[in-house]
């Protein structure tokens, strides 16, 4: 069974059943400015879930953050080979 679909499905019946028992609530939405009267719940909280998508995905693709090379080892060579390399073997 293609487990992502059911999710998808699941998650779905869920943000539906949410959406008909909030038809009829109502509330005002404040920006310190300016106001916007009787938003639907379920409006609000669906533009509230978009945009947090929107913020995540610009996190996670454009500010990805950069692996740094750790100079200090060469590559292909385990910690041992150069432990024995540079005469230190772990006895100080």
């Amino acid at each position: 069974m293609p487990w992502r679909l059911i999710q998808f499905i699941i998650i779905f019946t869920v943000f539906l059943l949410f959406i008909t028992f909030n038809l009829d609530h109502k509330s005002d939405i404040h920006f310190g400015f300016t106001k916007i009267v009787d938003v639907p719940v379920y409006l609000t909280v669906f533009i509230s879930f978009i945009c947090g998508i929107f913020f995540s995905l610009f996190f996670v693709y454009v500010l990805k953050p950069r692996k740094r090379a750790d100079k200090s080892k060469k590559p292909g060579k385990k910690d041992d080979e150069i432990n024995a390399a540079s005469g230190h073997y772990g006895i100080d």
